[in-house]
């Protein structure tokens, strides 16, 4: 195993060459500090540097997965897929709206969420995830709203047991951390029990960050100084994880998800 340099520039020269090897096959090239040009398609390389930049050693093993993974599950995509097959294998993940800088919005099938941010759709597969696109819904017969709800209907029975602890925190009030690491954490602010199970424990309606995709941190809506350190530590994990989402907070009621981002 190898490590990778970690200064952007550096880091993706190496990555273009890694592709070259592994990939001859494949018009790669240079385009910005953490940018490259796959086949023509514009790929930006910030998760996977923060990625490597958390496990360096490793760094040309997880860029070597990445590309593997990424290139099978462009193939995927490309594949016809009956809805009776797909239909138990689609999940939703929270997204920020900047997706869309380096993607068409109208290729990509989501819904509008809170926060600045859209409900994307993915598949579930053994080895990986793969978007599901506007091209694949229609080919489905479906509308967003349909993926949605078909989407938070499998996310309550992917995990349907899950034990989310909720301790006393030092500064008063309550915390709860979901950390299930299966690239959905951040995604269980969608589920329809999410108040229901936490609001009696928590004193009532509770405030939720999610960084990056991986990470679901509660805490209940009073004293103001514990909402300010959540609020502390979602700008911290937002600038350092790999898929961040947002450093807005989401509150939780009985009524739904309400974003605390400015209008």
């Amino acid at each position: 195993m190898s490590s990778m340099p970690l200064q952007p520039e550096a880091f993706s020269e190496q990555v273009v060459k890694i592709l070259r090897r592994d990939h001859p096959d494949r018009a790669v090239e240079l385009v910005g500090p953490l940018a490259i040009s796959l086949d023509g398609r514009p790929l930006g390389l910030e998760n996977l540097h923060r990625m490597v930049v958390r496990d360096p050693e490793r760094g040309v093993e997880i860029v070597e997965h990445y590309f593997d993974r990424l290139i099978e599950g462009d193939a995927l995509s490309n594949t016809p897929l009956p809805l009776a097959v797909a239909m138990p294998r689609i999940m939703p993940r929270i997204q920020p709206e900047s997706i869309f800088e380096s993607m068409e919005r109208e290729q990509v099938a989501h819904v509008p969420f809170v926060n600045g941010t859209v409900v994307v759709f993915v598949l579930d597969m053994p080895q990986m995830t793969v978007s599901i696109t506007t091209e694949q819904m229609v080919r489905w017969q479906l509308q967003p709203e349909d993926l949605e709800r078909i989407a938070r209907e499998n996310l309550g029975r992917y995990s349907p047991q899950l034990e989310v602890q909720v301790v006393e925190a030092p500064e008063g009030g309550k915390a709860a951390i979901v950390a299930e690491l299966d690239g959905y954490d951040a995604a269980r602010l969608l589920l329809s029990q999410l108040h229901p199970k936490l609001a009696p424990r928590m004193g009532g309606d509770f405030y939720v960050a999610t960084p990056a995709r991986d990470r679901f941190l509660a805490i209940s809506a009073r004293p103001e100084r514990l909402v300010e350190k959540l609020q502390r530590r979602a700008e911290q994990e937002f600038r350092r994880l790999p898929y961040p989402i947002t450093t807005n907070l989401f509150l939780v009621t009985r009524d739904g998800v309400a974003g605390t981002a400015a209008a």
